[in-house]
């Protein structure tokens, strides 16, 4: 597996770029201590400036798309200030609401899942939360140290803080008790929960990063590196974490075992972000750059034949018996591959290739409303999952056989862990009813759905 970095346009900011976020369309907003806002297409062309203020940002975040419905209204997103402000404003740039939140700066906001709430840490050493429209519900927190990262549970019902050396997971209900554990040798600089693997990583003055579970277990440990780390996050589907240090970049798997690294020229790397369907990331650097990092090399097999991404839109299948291989190349990036019961399937940013194992030549093809998530396979069947559709069953010709629409459930959440598909039906793991459980998948009740 690689991480090829792409070259940045040079001085579009001019400062420390100290947030960045894609948009569910894949455009990608970046602001700077130079208090100007830009967006960028994904290939890492600027395309303009979306706003500027009168306050330094230093983070900020984009309104989540929890639903079709909510799809087409999340074009907002909050940006945290110097000033002890943030701000919700429009895609087009438009300031919604400006609120003044802490005494000194706002360090880091996120926005829960649902997009019901969002959480603040400031200078003054308070956690704050935030109605969607800027009013404040309640301090769940005040410490004696500055506030340097913040974030969700999955559940959206705790909140998980940086308190200097310590990680603490603060639930939202008041009888509930936090938990808390010193989690680096010095100061704490930047932390993750990512929602599907249930996994924390944390990162610091020390040097090293660490993979925690949500009880505050370790998992990992890094050997220190040259410099501190400055930056980390998770790939929405909880497979990868980018960690950013002073002119390095690293790619890791779950478990927190380096698979690439790179060292883009553009100083530290304040900020992380991943597009919605995980093949690529944006930087956000002290030179006042923004770099772009695609990952390839990913690698699908079935029998004696392999799949191998071998740059964003060509994919390489080689046939280890009879030693022949064949090139396929896509108009789009390809955001998923599955290999198996005799098929071929890849997902690029806008439709869905279905390639036989005999005929490399004349695949299916039908365009998708919102890429995929997640490509399940069975022996008659596929199943694609996406945010907007959720889970869609089809046939090896491009049919669609079903859409089953299974209540509580958010597909964002799904993957090959918690979903299975057979040939007459669907098993999802429904985490948000714990009355009916089972004790082979982790007290979760299992919600079989018929689908044909």
């Amino acid at each position: 597996m690689k991480l090829i970095i792409s070259p940045a346009q040079k001085n579009q900011h001019s400062d420390i770029v100290t947030g960045v976020c894609w948009t569910p369309n894949g455009e990608l907003l970046s602001c700077s201590d130079d208090k100007s806002i830009l967006r960028w297409n994904s290939q890492g062309e600027s395309q303009g400036k979306v706003g500027a203020f009168d306050s330094h940002f230093t983070g900020m975040h984009w309104f989540p798309s929890v639903n079709k419905a909510a799809a087409g209204q999340s074009d907002t997103f909050a940006v945290a200030c110097s000033d002890g402000s943030f701000k919700i404003v429009s895609k087009t740039g438009r300031l919604e609401k400006s609120v003044d939140a802490h005494r000194g700066a706002v360090i880091c906001l996120k926005w829960n899942y649902e997009g019901t709430a969002l959480a603040t840490g400031g200078e003054d050493g308070s956690v704050k939360i935030w109605s969607r429209s800027g009013m404040l519900r309640s301090t769940l927190a005040q410490n004696d140290v500055s506030v340097f990262g913040i974030c969700w549970s999955p559940e959206s019902d705790q909140i998980l803080y940086i308190y200097g050396k310590n990680l603490i997971v603060k639930p939202l209900q008041p009888s509930s008790k936090q938990i808390q554990w010193r989690a680096h040798d010095l100061n704490t600089l930047c932390v993750d929960w990512n929602p599907i693997s249930n996994l924390i990583v944390s990162a610091g003055e020390d040097c090293r990063y660490k993979v925690w579970d949500s009880f505050g277990r370790q998992m990992y440990a890094s050997p220190a590196m040259r410099h501190p780390i400055t930056a980390v996050r998770w790939s929405p589907d909880g497979d990868y974490f980018g960690i950013g240090a002073f002119e390095t970049l690293w790619l890791c798997d779950r478990n927190g075992v380096p698979q690439a690294k790179e060292a883009p020229r553009h100083g530290s790397i304040f900020t992380i972000d991943w597009t919605p369907d995980g093949t690529e990331m944006a930087c956000g650097c002290g030179s006042g750059d923004v770099a772009f990092g695609q990952i390839v090399g990913r690698r699908v097999q079935y029998k004696q034949l392999s799949a191998t991404l071998l740059d964003a839109n060509k994919v390489v299948v080689s046939d280890v018996v009879n030693e022949t291989s064949e090139e396929l190349e896509f108009r789009d990036r390809v955001v998923k591959m599955s290999l198996g019961f005799g098929y071929l399937l890849v997902i690029t940013a806008a439709q869905c290739h279905i390639y036989s194992v005999n005929n490399w030549n004349t695949p299916h093809i039908f365009d998708l409303k919102a890429g995929g998530n997640v490509i399940l396979q069975a022996e008659r069947f596929f199943s694609i999952i996406d945010n907007i559709s959720g889970i869609t069953v089809y046939n090896y010709e491009g049919k669609i056989m079903s859409n089953p629409r299974v209540q509580g459930v958010r597909p964002e959440f799904l993957n090959e862990r918690n979903v299975s598909l057979s040939n007459d039906c669907v098993a999802v793991i429904d985490k948000t009813d714990p009355k009916v459980s089972c004790p082979c998948i982790n007290h979760h009740s299992l919600m079989v759905v018929v689908v044909f």
